[in-house]
């Protein structure tokens, strides 16, 4: 159904009049035409890493780049529900934290897949999330086609706090880099992997047994 039924589509009527300028308030500078497609504002402290990831050549990761022993930042995300999901609610468990591009593409379709296989061996103490900017919907569609039920999707679509916190956010394309972050009980970072390459595959075996390692710490 076309969302725009019942609408008035005529051209607006000409706004008449003369718009006056304030002279207390400052005039605006112009800003400059500089041919680059725009980009969504960041934060003034937001640290950027250019040529940290290729994606369709060289782009720039927003965020700073997670080391082993930090403290895994919390976040929120959307769930295939449309609810608003906060990281929060994993503490006490063991995460295998899965950043991909888009679920519809080759690599991450796979990725996302293998630790759906490799979370059934895993136990209930271990949550695998998978985190891209894809809509909750499409995610909820490609999960029951793929069949994938052990992993939980989240969507960074809104307002991109789970990539801009943990350094995969694509300036350029406002979607999330290829990643894996394990996190123990205690919310520290056992593992982390930026993939440097769109279409190269994670160490899935690096992840899984930092995931193990965990689980008996």
């Amino acid at each position: 159904m076309c969302l725009l039924q019942g609408i008035d589509a005529a051209a607006p009527a000409a706004v008449t009049g003369t718009l006056r300028r304030d002279p207390s308030r400052p005039v605006r500078p112009e800003r400059p035409n500089t041919g680059k497609p725009t980009t969504p504002l960041l934060e003034g402290n937001a640290v950027e890493r250019a040529g940290a990831f290729q994606f369709k050549g060289e782009v720039t990761l927003v965020g700073p780049e997670l080391r082993v022993g930090d403290q895994a930042p919390a976040f929120t995300a959307i769930g295939n529900d449309l609810s608003t999901v906060d990281s929060r609610t994993f503490a006490g468990k063991v995460r295998i934290i899965s950043s991909v591009p888009s679920l519809d593409t080759g690599v991450c379709d796979t990725q996302t897949r293998k630790f759906n296989e490799a979370a059934a061996s895993l136990g209930d103490e271990v949550v695998v999330l998978t985190i891209s900017a894809d809509l909750p919907f499409a995610q909820k569609r490609w999960c029951g086609n793929a069949g994938v039920d052990r992993v939980i999707t989240l969507s960074d679509y809104r307002d991109h706090a789970f990539s801009k916190a943990y350094g995969t956010y694509i300036k350029e394309w406002a979607l999330c880099s290829r990643a894996v972050f394990v996190v123990d009980r205690n919310d520290r970072l056992v593992h982390v992997e930026y993939v440097p390459v769109a279409g190269q595959e994670p160490n899935y075996d690096a992840a899984l047994e930092a995931a193990r390692a965990a689980l008996k710490a």
